[in-house]
């Protein structure tokens, strides 16, 4: 199936949000960068916001179905697979587009907790967090939502520290941190 023009828009606007972030991209740079007049935008958006907004909730799907059909291919059973989810953040943060979170951005230059854009950035983290329960579920740990929430803060920390740089492998070593958290909840 043939994507629409608004997806067409949405999937090409996508890279340039996420490369130089919300605020400093203008209407401008988007048709500029994407070949798409602010008149065909402005047909499928009414305002900026309605835009990233779009933008956010096709990012939030692309990524969660990366993420987690990534999980689910290894095969393995749920408390490896828990682990699985570091291995693949090793890989997107070597990925040479990788520029960090696009929902932490997202929540940073949009403060409000009112604001559409800091909603969907919500959640978004609410989303993985209802996910890593339920798989926590599944590896039958002591406490499935502790770990769940404990797993997703070393996972959003360890892309903090991909992005900024200040750690040579924070894949690994969140992993390492996972390991422990997660022998200490299945230990009889």
């Amino acid at each position: 199936m043939r994507p629409s023009k608004r997806d067409e828009l949405v999937r090409k606007v996508l890279p340039v949000f996420y490369r130089d972030g919300f605020h400093a991209t203008g209407m401008d740079a988007l048709v500029s960068e994407t070949g798409i007049s602010k008149t065909t935008m402005f047909k499928h958006f009414r305002t900026k916001d309605d835009l990233i907004l779009a933008v956010l909730r096709h990012r939030d799907e692309i990524f969660r179905n990366w993420l987690f059909r990534r999980l689910d291919e290894s095969g393995l059973p749920a408390r490896e697979r828990l682990l699985v989810l570091f291995d693949a953040l090793k890989e997107w943060f070597s990925e040479p587009d990788f520029r960090g979170c696009m929902f932490i951005k997202a929540s940073a230059e949009f403060q409000d907790p009112e604001h559409p854009a800091f909603v969907q950035s919500a959640e978004h983290k609410r989303l993985l967090l209802t996910a890593l329960t339920r798989l926590c579920k599944e590896a039958q740990v002591r406490d499935p939502c502790q770990l769940a929430r404990q797993l997703l803060i070393l996972k959003e920390g360890a892309i903090v520290a991909a992005h900024m740089g200040f750690d040579p492998d924070p894949a690994g070593a969140a992993r390492t941190a996972a390991e422990c958290l997660i022998a200490a909840e299945t230990a009889t």
